[in-house]
């Protein structure tokens, strides 16, 4: 098998398309973010990066938090919207029809109609050239109870997530197996 060499470029994918709320209930803001994803289990810790240019770029600099909304595939003309669109010219909740949700340890809210919303706080503002990488500890999680089971298992599958890769978005699709699988060893079937 031949390759071909390209020049270093941002081909990373999949990401999550996510939708970034910042700002605070009475003036809140979102904008689609696909340059995201998790640095740190212990503290858990994430990072955003945002053009200097964007609306949200400055409240959140200002403020030091934000949520991490995950998507749905249901969800995706909204996601791409937000992504387009500015916070400067219209309310983007409104356009579409969005319903905010105070979070639980921050002062900005989060989309109700996602079914996961990471709640962060900044610790690093680091300018990395077209974008700013704000590096944050996850300080809470919002789960949606009718994704959680009997045994208090998030099932994180049933939820239809987004993903993005390389200008597309795509619905993730079936479990093909979970961490440690090809490993494990096989329970041993009792005798009858």
């Amino acid at each position: 098998m031949s390759k071909q060499f390209w020049k270093g470029s941002a081909l990373l994918a999949p990401t999550p398309a996510v939708l970034v709320t910042c700002g605070t209930m009475e003036n809140p803001n979102v904008l689609t973010i696909g340059w995201t994803g998790i640095c740190c289990t212990r503290p858990p810790m994430t990072y955003i990066s945002v053009r200097p240019e964007r609306f949200s770029h400055d409240i959140i600099e200002k403020s030091g938090e934000f949520v991490i909304n995950l998507t749905t595939s249901a969800m995706v003309k909204q996601t791409d919207f937000c992504g387009v669109k500015s916070g400067r010219d219209l309310n983007k909740f409104e356009a579409c029809n969005f319903h905010i949700v105070p979070s639980q340890k921050l002062s900005v809210p989060l989309i109700e109609e996602c079914p996961v919303s990471l709640e962060c706080r900044v610790t690093e503002v680091k300018p990395l050239g077209s974008h700013t990488m704000f590096l944050a500890e996850i300080v809470g999680v919002d789960v949606d109870e009718k994704y959680i089971d009997s045994k208090g298992k998030l099932n994180l599958q049933q939820c239809g997530l987004t993903a993005y890769a390389h200008g597309e978005y795509f619905a993730l699709g079936r479990k093909l197996g979970d961490f440690g699988y090809s490993v494990r060893k096989k329970k041993k079937q009792k005798k009858s």
